[in-house]
């Protein structure tokens, strides 16, 4: 049987590759980027990456962390527990609890123009989302639903500011 002719041809260099690039593009792959700080400087890279998480308290396999127990018909039998790992680094797990445990900041605004629009619409019809929706400067064509929407999108995201201009408008 003739052999590939491939696999006979001697080796030429290949000046078309970009060789930086793909030892780059190699590393990138065995090392990739760590998005959490916390994990990224307790990191070790000479070790495994079940090695390093365990030292930290994490788990690489949540199936093997927490295994399901499958039910026995026998109750009398002793259960034993998983391998129990040391946690050579919990600095880690507390500054993730404690990061874990901080309120998450609402930074969703509205823009100036959509607080204006609301604004205009409560002060020429205040709650009649209908009379809103035949509105001219409905320019959107938004239906009542979404016009109610928008005014409640902002009494969540400035609710000072709602409160200040509803009581400007209760007073004129």
């Amino acid at each position: 049987m003739p052999k590939a002719k491939k696999s006979s041809r001697r080796k030429k260099f290949d000046y078309s590759q970009d060789r930086k690039k793909l030892k780059k593009q190699f590393l990138k792959k065995q090392n990739p980027r760590i998005g959490n700080l916390q994990i990224r400087n307790a990191w070790n890279n000479k070790k495994s990456t079940t090695r390093n998480l365990q030292e930290m308290g994490l788990a690489f396999d949540p199936n093997r962390a927490l295994p399901i127990k499958k039910q026995r018909i026998l109750s009398d039998e002793m259960e034993t527990d998983a391998s129990v790992s040391i946690v050579m680094k919990p600095y880690v797990l507390k500054q993730l609890e404690e990061e874990a445990s901080r309120p998450e900041k609402d930074s969703k605004t509205l823009s100036s123009d959509l607080m204006e629009y609301v604004q205009h619409m409560i002060r020429e019809h205040n709650e009649d989302f209908k009379a809103m929706a035949r509105d001219e400067k409905n320019y959107y064509q938004d239906t009542p639903k979404q016009i109610k929407r928008k005014v409640n999108e902002y009494k969540r995201c400035h609710p000072e500011h709602y409160a200040a201009f509803m009581k400007s408008l209760a007073n004129k």
